[in-house]
């Protein structure tokens, strides 16, 4: 899947998010060896208690004893029912379907025995050691695979997950009443993993849609689909977490449970304890393939957005502030005088984009985005890529120890690619000095650079090496000041107390980098 983020993350840390071949090595995608899934990045309110389970323990007609408990008080202590899964899965199941895919894939002409070129640390990296598949000499390869979906439209609008039914030739969708139809793909959004798929058929059974926005964690779930081709297989769980951002999956918003997800189960509803789907079953986190706990679903309020513009369009669009973006740790907190860690720090800006127009400056820590606050700076990509271009965002930023408004007209996600910029992780507590050898850029570094001012970093010691500084890094600017002689790098790390955030260029990418002092 091409990558096209309107912000460009940077990682924090290295994770184990493994691609997996969907059926066949386990994802939350379709049970055949055709299509890859991720696998590691509703007013849903608890079930009413059954009368039985209300009941009090003081009951009518019985005269009170010393210690009884209160029927008021009584209620309170119960537990809460469980939700009546059975009512769930009888009246939404038979709008859950069964997706068969059969598709072709590019091969690289591999020889028996070679070993496709794969990171050792990749889950699958011992997969391919032991086996060696035998793959045909280039051209294409056949290939199967198997998802869920589930109906939207009495007349046969489907909706799963775009890697499902990525690289297909030919979608058969099987009912639970064992119907088989062949579906058109009218689209996929590849950013959001969303695809819509259209049957010709009438009178079909359809899902109830719901919304997250009340969903709680720790909300009851359910999620129906054909884990291994077992179709219409009901599991349960719990809502773990809402919001969470995922590696490469930027514009998605996931909620995180403990269902039970396997190769099958994407492009799945997932239900809340009113029988509404709330969610789209879409990945799982595994350092083994298979499920681990972790499962992972796109927000109704995003598959039906895609859905529309699908519907209307035929393609689906994305904003783009144009902006690359770094979390806020406590140093950065402590560098920018922020209350708290929270906030996406502006690491670059790029040239005629919506954030550039804005007047957006590296330094900047966008705290609120339309209002919503960005407490991770994951929480920003997913914002604006929901967005649509053309629109005008209201950004809260925080700017030389104060809070200013931004207006921005934000742009098209598809006309220009960004780059990632790429950090090292920043190191424990340090002491000592700043650590950093300096110099003016010389005339021809500024031309290879495209630096106009900066200070060139000829060796690094002590906490700046510690943080990931390194030589040959021009130092930009020290807690949002630009800096061109040291005596001003002096003057700003003089008035610092407990870190500084040093903005440094490294190739082509612009960086901040949080180094603690002593």
């Amino acid at each position: 899947m091409t990558d096209h983020r309107s912000i460009r993350m940077i990682p924090a840390r290295r994770l184990v998010w493994a691609l997996v071949a969907a059926g066949v090595l386990g994802a939350a995608g379709g049970a055949g060896a055709m299509h890859a899934s991720n696998t590691i990045k509703t007013s849903a309110t608890a079930a009413p208690l059954p009368e039985a389970a209300t009941t009090s323990p003081v009951q009518a007609g019985t005269a009170p004893v010393a210690g009884a408990v209160a029927p008021a008080a009584a209620a309170a202590q119960s537990p809460a029912a469980l939700p009546d899964f059975a009512t769930i899965a009888a009246r939404q199941g038979p709008a859950v379907v069964n997706i068969s895919v059969t598709g072709t894939v590019k091969t690289q002409g591999q020889r028996r025995g070679a070993m496709p070129e794969m990171d050792p640390d990749d889950p699958f990296y011992e997969f391919f050691r032991r086996f060696q598949p035998q793959l045909p000499r280039g051209g294409e390869m056949p290939t199967r695979g198997q998802g869920s979906g589930f109906i939207v439209s009495e007349d046969g609008t489907i909706l799963t997950n775009a890697h499902v039914v990525r690289d297909a030739t030919e979608v058969t969708v099987k009912l639970t009443d064992r119907r088989e139809f062949k579906a058109k793909v009218l689209g996929s959004d590849p950013k959001t993993d969303v695809a819509v798929l259209k049957i010709e058929a009438r009178g079909l059974p359809t899902v109830t849609l719901g919304n997250t926005r009340d969903l709680r964690v720790g909300e009851w779930v359910l999620a129906i689909g054909s884990p291994f081709g077992f179709e219409n297989s009901v599991s349960a769980g719990v809502v773990s977490a809402k919001g969470r951002a995922l590696p490469q999956e930027s514009f998605v918003p996931f909620l995180q449970t403990d269902v039970a997800i396997n190769p099958g189960n994407s492009g799945g509803p997932l239900f809340n304890a009113r029988g509404e789907v709330v969610g789209i079953n879409s990945q799982i986190y595994s350092q083994s393939g298979g499920y681990q706990g972790l499962s992972f679903a796109i927000p109704v309020e995003v598959a039906q957005r895609v859905r529309q513009q699908i519907e209307k369009g035929g393609k689906v669009q994305h904003a783009r502030l144009g902006i690359t973006i770094q979390d806020v740790n406590q140093g950065f907190a402590d560098s920018f005088k922020l209350p708290r860690p929270e906030g996406a720090l502006v690491a670059n800006i790029e040239e005629g984009s919506a954030g550039a127009k804005a007047g957006l400056k590296s330094g900047d820590v966008i705290l609120k985005f339309n209002g919503q606050p960005i407490v991770a700076s994951s929480d920003l990509p997913a914002l604006v890529g929901q967005a649509m271009p053309g629109e005008t965002a209201t950004l809260e930023v925080w700017r030389h120890g104060k809070l200013e408004t931004l207006k921005a007209s934000l742009g098209d996600d598809g006309e220009k690619k960004g780059r990632l910029a790429k950090s090292d992780d920043a190191a424990g507590p340090q002491q000592g000095r700043l650590g950093l050898a300096l110099r003016p850029l010389e005339p021809q570094e500024r031309r290879d650079s495209g630096v106009k001012e900066g200070l060139v970093i000829d060796d690094v010691s002590g906490p700046s090496a510690q943080a990931g500084v390194r030589p040959g890094d021009v130092l930009l600017a020290v807690n949002g000041t630009p800096v061109s002689s040291v005596e001003q790098v002096r003057s700003v790390v003089a008035g610092a107390e407990k870190s500084v955030a040093l903005l440094v260029q490294r190739g082509k990418d612009r960086i901040f980098v949080p180094v603690k002092l002593g």
